[in-house]
Formats: C-alpha cells, structure tokens, sequence
C-alpha cells in the first residue's frame, strides 16, 4: 500500500499534514501590491506561488468592494490576501481543510495589516455567510467526485449576482469541469485563457 505521506503533491490534501515542517518564504508580485509570503511543506506549491494562482489573479476582474468574498483552498493565502488588498472593506474567508495552510494564511494576513481575512477550516464555515465572490485555483487531483462535491458545496453559497473564478489547467480537464457545470445548471463560461490554463466564470444556477 502506497503511504500518503510520502507523495510531496498530496501533502496539501491532509488536515493534519505529516511532512515535517520546513519554513520559507516566497515573494508575490503582482501589479497593485508585493508581499512576502510564509511558507512550509506540507502546503500547496510551497517553493513558489503557482503559475495557475498567479494567472488567475492576473486575470479576474476586482473583486465587490463590500460583501462577503472566498478564497476556496487557500493554501498559505496569495488570494484570499490578493481579495483583501483590493477590496479592504470586504471580508475575504479564507477556507482549506489543511490546517497547516490556514495557520499560514493567518500569519501572512496579519503580516500584511490585512485584518479581514477570515482562515476557517472547511468544515466550521458559518452556514449563514453568503458570497459576493469566489475565487479558487481548485484541487483538481483529489478527483472528479471529490472535486464535484466541493464545488457543489460552495458555488452554491454564492449570492444572485455573484460570480467565481476558477483557474484549471487545460490537460487537467478545465474542459470537461465547464460542460459539468453547465449540465449541473450554472452558466460557466471561459473567462480567460494562457499558457495552457483556464478562467471559468461561474454564475448561479
């Protein structure tokens, strides 16, 4: 039997992750704001910010300015603090499973002076809050019925005029999850495309 823990790419799927902790640091640049970003094994894309976040937050729109706003898998934060930087009035929920990613976010939004960014673990998400936004660079390898349970969960928080954007490789099936997403009722269109990635734009169903 295959030990999950000795697989790098999966870490970031575990709530409690067993990779023993190596601390570090990455720089995101984008246009509008430079933050230096905690980091660790055990999390999504430690070494580097992802080349699929980075388009994606290169491509959306600016998020409402006021409202409730999610970042769905945060990972050690790059969105859910993207989110925040441009909308300081919002409060941006910054949701994973993996506790070791939602400490990072935490320490990188307080780092940031970013004191509405909300890190709760997937499970104890507030049944009430309502999205005017989500944004996610979703977890593609945890498989299509995984995949398909997680995005049903959330894209159904989003309010009427809301809308999501997410980032998904073109090998990985970003085909495929758009006319899933259509036949399950939301309208999901291609929002951007470069260097082998796809925005989706979701809006209700």
């Amino acid at each position: 039997m295959k030990a999950r823990v000795t697989f790098h790419a999966v870490h970031y799927f575990d709530e409690r992750p067993q990779a023993e902790s190596r601390p570090a640091t990455v720089p995101l640049v984008l246009p509008d704001l430079h933050l230096r970003l905690e980091t660790d094994r055990g999390v999504f894309s430690p070494d580097r910010v992802d080349t699929g976040t980075r388009i994606l937050l290169e491509s959306v729109p600016p998020p409402p300015a006021e409202g409730d706003l999610l970042d769905l898998g945060c990972g050690y934060g790059p969105i859910a603090l993207t989110m925040a930087t441009r909308s300081p009035q919002a409060t941006v929920w910054a949701v994973d499973v993996n506790r070791r990613s939602l400490d990072l976010t935490e320490r990188n939004a307080t780092a940031a002076r970013l004191d509405k960014v909300r890190c709760v673990h997937a499970d104890e998400m507030p049944e009430q809050v309502r999205f005017a936004a989500i944004w996610s660079n979703p977890a593609i390898r945890i498989g299509k019925p995984a995949l398909h349970a997680m995005l049903t969960r959330w894209l159904d928080r989003l309010l009427p005029e809301g809308a999501a954007y997410l980032v998904v490789q073109k090998h990985l099936g970003s085909d495929s999850l758009q006319k899933w997403l259509t036949e399950q009722g939301w309208t999901a269109t291609r929002h951007a495309s470069r260097a082998a990635y796809r925005i989706l734009k979701v809006t209700p169903r």
